[in-house]
Order: structure tokens, then C-alpha cells, then sequence
């Protein structure tokens, strides 16, 4: 039932060339840096992220990205990264974009063992008649595009068929968690991160403050244990290091 790993080295030793990994995190925020780092370190390339974003250049998966490890993403949101959308745009990376809900909800639905659901989301654009370009060809054609997608009617309104999302590995940062793997989230680190907890077959989980079996109590676990495979203890000044996209002041 001890699930602590001695570092995140060890954490990620596992993952291999091609492996497809659900990775917590909103924009910086509440992101696993230092399982990414690791991964870096590590080597493993070719990899199918899902994530809301692919962090910022130079930061969080951004670092995996510039390091040329990443073959395709599926994400919601492609600002911020300019050596992302260097990518995308010249042929070099595929990426399937996906309403945010949707993603959310996809990832959920994997973990909860959904194979698939109807929503109103995309109805009537790309989303669900097909054509989003997937891969670019280097001159700027389109080499892949989304299939279209299966369109019902529930009480008179249209809805599209999206499929729940797993993964080979999951990625996340939480706040605090103990030996077994129970995890709480705080605030806006609440954000991917549980969902892409579940979606991953074998779940990584770096945590900020570990505590004994039993100290969390059960009210207040957001995801439980079951969920998880392996925890890593971060060292105070890792659980400290907390990025920030845009620092905005005032006089």
C-alpha cells in the first residue's frame, strides 16, 4: 500500500518512447513540474500529451516541447507558447483541439470508464462536421484533419458524440497527500489535475506535503487513492517554486 517513490527520477524510469500521458495543470497552475523535469531528463520521446495547454515556452511542458519529445497534443488552449505554434503551423507536431469542458469532461469520463458521451458542445462547427486541422504539411497544407462525428437529437436539440479519453501514464501536483495515494487539491491547482489523475492507467502524483495513512480526513480527500500508483514527496523548495505566466502590478 506504500506508494512513495524515492524521487521523481524513479517516478518516471518506467515511461517509454510513444507512451500517452494525461498531465494536470492550467496554464502554470498546479502544473507537475518536477515529474516534467524528470521526464526530460529521463528521455523518453514521441509522447501523446493530453492537457488544457502545453505549458509556456521554456516552462512546464513547454520544456519537453522545445526539447522536440512531444509527437501529438490534445488540448484546449495553444496561446502563450510561440515554439508551440512554430510547430503546429510548419508540420512537426499533431494537435487535436477540443472544447474545454468537452476535454474536461473526457477525461472524466475515461477514468470513470465511459467509453463515450453526447454534449451540445462544437454542435454545428468543426468540432462536429470535421475539417479542425490536426497536422499541417510543411508548405501549409492540411495533412490531417478531424473526422466528422456521430450527431444525435435529445429533446429537439443536436448533440455530438465525443469519445472519454485514457491514457498510458497521468501526471499530476497536489497539495498535500498520504502512502496510499489520497490527494487534495488547493485552489486553483484544482483544476485538471484529478481528472487527469484518472484518466491514467499508471498515475504519478508529486505532492507538496506527505502525511501518514489515516492524518487526511476522508471528507476531505478529493481523489482518492484507488486512482493512484505512485507519490513523490517534493523537497520544500520544489513545493515552493510556483510559476507565474503574467505578473500584473499596480502603483
Amino acid at each position: 500500500m506504500d506508494k512513495v517513490c524515492a524521487s521523481a527520477a524513479e517516478a518516471v524510469a518506467d515511461i517509454p518512447d510513444g507512451a500517452s500521458l494525461a498531465v494536470g495543470g492550467f496554464g502554470l497552475s498546479g502544473i507537475p513540474d518536477t515529474l516534467i523535469h524528470a521526464l526530460h531528463e529521463q528521455g523518453a520521446t514521441a509522447l501523446h500529451v493530453v492537457s488544457n495547454n502545453c505549458g509556456v515556452d521554456g516552462q512546464g511542458l513547454g520544456v519537453l516541447l522545445a526539447a522536440g519529445r512531444i509527437a501529438r497534443v490534445t488540448g484546449s488552449y495553444v496561446g502563450e507558447n510561440k515554439e508551440f505554434a512554430r510547430q503546429y503551423l510548419s508540420g512537426e507536431l499533431e494537435v487535436e483541439l477540443v472544447p474545454q469542458g468537452t476535454l474536461a469532461e473526457r477525461l472524466r469520463a475515461g477514468g470513470a470508464g465511459i467509453p463515450a458521451f453526447y454534449t451540445s458542445a462544437g454542435v454545428g462547427t468543426q468540432v462536429a462536421n470535421g475539417g479542425l486541422p490536426w497536422r499541417y504539411e510543411a508548405d501549409g497544407s492540411i495533412a490531417v484533419a478531424s473526422p466528422a462525428k456521430e450527431i444525435r437529437t435529445f429533446a429537439g436539440r443536436r448533440h455530438v458524440l465525443e469519445h472519454g479519453i485514457t491514457t498510458d501514464f497521468a501526471l499530476v501536483r497536489a497539495w498535500r497527500g498520504d502512502r496510499h495515494g489520497n490527494l487534495v487539491f488547493r485552489k486553483a491547482a484544482a483544476n485538471f489535475n484529478p481528472l487527469a489523475a484518472m484518466a491514467g492507467r499508471i498515475t504519478i502524483a508529486e505532492v507538496e506535503e506527505l502525511v501518514e495513512p489515516g492524518e487526511l480526513k476522508p471528507d476531505a480527500v478529493h481523489l482518492p487513492g484507488i486512482y493512484v500508483q505512485q507519490v513523490v514527496q517534493l523537497t520544500p523548495t520544489q513545493a515552493a517554486d510556483k510559476q507565474i505566466e503574467k505578473r500584473t502590478v499596480s502603483l
